[in-house]
């Protein structure tokens, strides 16, 4: 199994922080916090660091010499991690030098914490750290490693393991109708109850997480996966 990635928030405003770090540990990621810039010199000193976010409440002048001094540009060499600094609206030349120094992003504040984690996993990508199996639906977007059902309202709901196998059993045989033996056999029921109307409710529990219509009932005959367009499975 591949090491979990490490992301370290350093000077991050508390309320911000705490909800970033709650939606990186879901998807699989460890995070370091560091709010003060001494115990950031501690942390970034290490080795394992893969995405560094410098918070505002940390002086423009001081996030940027940790850059300069951590990055991949800078003491970290080469396998530094990437930077990604929070500045405020009014600081351009702050964030023209952020990236002329190498900086991997900048983002202005206030921001939309779900945004800046994607920007974290845009970045894990990049290294070869990624962590994330999207599928997207018409109105949930779907993290197959971490379990997790983003809907676009923005609120989010885990998947037991027994419907990530449903939902991999699906994807994995899109437009073909899938008995309810098939299902038995591929994905079994989490508990000893696996009768052919349990596979009914299951289905129907499924379908209703992921507020989709693409899981479609062939009366007599099972179910079948009718990916939405933008699916590339």
């Amino acid at each position: 199994m591949a090491a979990r990635s490490v992301i370290a928030l350093v000077s991050v405003a508390e309320v911000v922080a705490t909800e970033l770090a709650d939606h990186l540990e879901r998807r699989g990621h460890d995070v370091h916090q560091a709010r003060q810039p001494w115990e950031a010199e501690s942390l970034l000193s290490g080795k394992g660091i893969d995405v560094v976010v410098v918070g505002d409440s940390l002086s423009q002048a001081e996030g940027r010499d940790l850059l300069r001094r951590y990055g991949g540009q800078g003491g970290g060499g080469e396998g530094g991690p990437d930077f990604i600094l929070i500045c405020r609206p009014a600081d351009l030349v702050d964030k023209v030098l952020a990236l002329e120094l190498g900086a991997a992003d900048v983002i202005e504040s206030p921001l939309n914490v779900r945004e800046l984690a994607a920007r974290v996993g845009g970045l894990l990508s990049r290294r070869g750290r990624g962590t994330q199996e999207l599928i997207v639906l018409e109105n949930a977007t779907v993290d197959l490693r971490s379990a997790m059902v983003m809907h676009r309202s923005g609120t989010e709901e885990q998947l037991s393991p027994g419907q990530v196998a449903l939902l991999r059993l699906f994807l994995a045989s899109p437009r073909k109708v899938l008995t309810r033996d098939d299902i038995i056999a591929a994905a079994p029921a989490e508990n000893a109850d696996a009768f052919d109307r349990s596979i009914d409710s299951r289905i129907v529990r499924l379908r209703r997480k992921l507020d989709t219509e693409t899981i479609t009932t062939i009366r007599g005959a099972g179910y079948r996966f009718d990916p939405p367009r933008q699916f590339a499975g």
